[in-house]
């Protein structure tokens, strides 16, 4: 393999890796010997060279990549607000403790949390939120931290008189490590004494009975319209029967009247033979 091919794995290597990487591990993988090992290097720092973004080091038989110290502001102005917006809730809890009880060692930071705080306090010296102020004077002489100007900054405040209520926010503190993630308070709603429960069972009843009553009226309400509907139904159907019975009664009535007319004439005529043949 080519030197120059060689020399781009190293780069994708150290780029990946992020860390630094021992020489040996390339050394026994491609089997160079120190003379190549260092032709590799010099091709990575001619192109890595002071006019670019990026560079390459070496230390303690370690190769990595790394940013050029002359665009270290513009690196800061960019990431630390990511950094800020990326701190984890353990450490604002732990930025929040030390603000409002410095001087503070760590085991009283882990004391007030209940947990390990090394990963959090090393995160917040990392992002110069938090520094040694000075050591106790107990047995070990542990560390006492203290915040910084740039914390001053970040959280936007002149000084720490302007942080909130002290007692308050470490309380809140205790909340959320206690009750888990959630950020609401449980509460239990209280039992109604017995006076208040039987004035709303009363009231429960008189509405219920109310209701009942109501119902009950629109119940005979419609009973009564049924019935008067029925009874107007009868009124109509009888004064038909007494219409046709007139109508009958009357045809009845020509009848007779009209029989009773041709046996007047009848009885006329015979009279009047009669008369005609007593006169003769």
């Amino acid at each position: 393999m080519k030197i120059v091919d060689i020399a781009k794995i190293i780069e994708a290597v150290l780029f990946v890796s992020g860390d630094g990487v021992d020489k040996d591990e390339f050394k026994r993988i491609y089997d160079l010997s120190d003379k190549e090992l260092n032709k590799c290097i010099d091709i990575l720092k001619d192109k890595y060279n002071e006019s670019s973004g990026i560079n390459i080091i070496s230390y303690k038989n370690k190769l990595q990549l790394c940013s050029n110290p002359i665009y270290a502001d513009n690196i800061a102005e960019i990431l630390n607000p990511i950094r800020e917006r990326s701190l984890t809730k353990a450490a604002l809890e732990t930025v929040a403790i030390v603000a409002y009880k410095q001087p503070i060692t760590r085991s009283e930071i882990e004391q007030i949390r209940g947990v390990n705080c090394d990963y959090a306090v090393q995160l917040l010296q990392n992002n110069n939120l938090i520094e040694v102020v000075g050591r106790k004077d107990a047995v070990g002489k542990p560390l006492l931290f203290g915040t910084t100007d740039e914390f001053l900054k970040r959280f936007e405040l002149s000084s720490l008189d302007d942080l909130p209520n002290h007692k308050e926010v470490l309380d809140r503190i205790r909340v959320i490590h206690s009750e888990g993630d959630s950020l609401y308070r449980e509460f239990s709603i209280p039992e109604e004494d017995e006076e208040n429960k039987a004035e709303n069972n009363e009231q429960q009843n008189v509405n219920k009975a109310e209701n009942n009553e109501t119902a009950k009226d629109e119940q005979n309400e419609t009973e009564q319209q049924i019935v008067t509907e029925s009874q107007t139904e009868n009124i109509d159907t009888t004064q038909e029967n007494v219409n046709e019975n007139k109508q009958k009664i009357s045809w009845k009535d020509k009848l007779k009247a009209r029989l009773e007319s041709q046996q007047d004439e009848e009885l006329n005529e015979i009279v009047h033979e009669k008369d005609i043949k007593e006169e003769d």
